[in-house]
């Protein structure tokens, strides 16, 4: 999902501080599956070893993609091996419906109240941690040599001169997900009427140098291969701290917010310290080193940034304008559009 880009050690010592170590909750490794690239960075650096130090126990991180993990837990079922899934809210919908993940129990996870509406899950049954967006992600400056102007909608990525210059996310990461979506409302349709998707799609596939299954499509825009994608918010802001031409559009069909979620899974083996866990990810500090150092929104209500960083990442005031998806209706019908991708999209 999201680019969250080292957190600084002040970061470890607000997600760390959970109670006194507990002599029988310390007993074991605490096993953390979770996004890759720079979250696992900033996770395995900053995050994992404040949080050690303050629970006394072992954290082992396991880095994938969201649908990597659901893999992983939907394998495990019979008996877990990971404690604390880290995935975007559609995989998320997907495993909690399939049982793999428990209910938080507001006695652990006291934060909870505080979260904003929009990252609040069905039944409790995780919590979004982490905002951000999708939709268009540019280089200005090769717009500009080039004599196009700024993208502002899905269709503006199929002009001629883009040829081989975008990178379209793969329908098997959730960016992917929510291009197909937002082309189907481009193109007169939605969650229940996905095939005008296809068709917007096929336009922009045209011009398509390469589908990425990574969600990181950085070193595309760093090597000059791509000018233009579909990508994360947060992403994009994290690629211009390094001084690099990129800018973010909310495109004019309709971006879509996209919620990092934290969740104990069911029947863990240490779900007490996997709640403690989560609920540090909801600390007013550990939320705002989350949007200072990764672009993350944060989601909970009473967490205020100062102004030049609230521009930068998908406030809950934004939030509110983004058009959200029916994870039910994209779920059900996920293994017949990837089919579907793969035959007339990709292929």
């Amino acid at each position: 999902m999201t680019g969250l880009a080292g957190l600084t050690a002040a970061a470890a010592l607000a997600l760390g501080a959970c109670a006194a170590p507990n002599p029988s909750a310390a007993a074991g490794t605490v096993v953390v599956a979770g996004y890759g690239g720079s979250y696992q960075e900033a996770f395995e650096q900053s995050v994992i070893p404040g949080f050690e130090k303050s629970c006394g126990c072992k954290v082992t991180y396991i880095a994938g993609s969201s649908t990597d993990t659901v893999a992983k837990l939907k394998a495990q079922a019979g008996r877990p091996q990971i404690d604390v899934a880290l995935i975007d809210d559609g995989p998320q919908a997907q495993a909690a419906q399939a049982g793999l993940l428990a209910k938080l129990d507001p006695a652990r996870v006291t934060r909870l109240p505080q979260v904003a509406e929009l990252a609040r899950l069905p039944g409790d049954v995780g919590v979004g941690f982490g905002l951000t967006a999708t939709g268009i992600a540019y280089n200005p400056d090769w717009f500009a040599e080039n004599g196009l102007p700024e993208p502002t909608s899905l269709e503006d990525l199929a002009s001629p001169k883009l040829k081989d210059k975008v990178v379209l996310p793969s329908i098997t990461n959730t960016y992917g997900v929510h291009l197909l979506v937002m082309a189907a409302k481009a193109g007169g349709g939605s969650e229940k009427n996905i095939q005008p998707g296809f068709d917007v799609v096929r336009r922009l596939a045209a011009n398509a140098v390469t589908f990425d299954n990574t969600a990181d499509v950085s070193n595309y825009f760093l090597q000059g291969q791509a000018a233009a994608s579909v990508w994360g918010k947060s992403r994009v802001e994290t690629l211009a701290d390094k001084n690099f031409p990129i800018k973010f559009v909310y495109p004019k069909e309709g971006a879509v917010p996209l919620l990092a979620t934290a969740n104990v899974v069911n029947k863990a083996p240490h779900p007490d310290l996997a709640a403690r866990f989560v609920n540090e990810l909801l600390g007013p500090e550990a939320q705002k080193k989350l949007a200072q150092d990764g672009y993350d929104g944060p989601t909970v209500k009473s967490v205020q940034l100062d102004p030049a960083l609230r521009d930068k990442v998908v406030n809950l005031d934004r939030a509110a304008e983004l058009t959200r998806l029916d994870w039910a209706t994209v779920n059900a019908g996920r293994s017949a559009w990837t089919d579907t991708w793969n035959k007339r999209v990709e292929a």
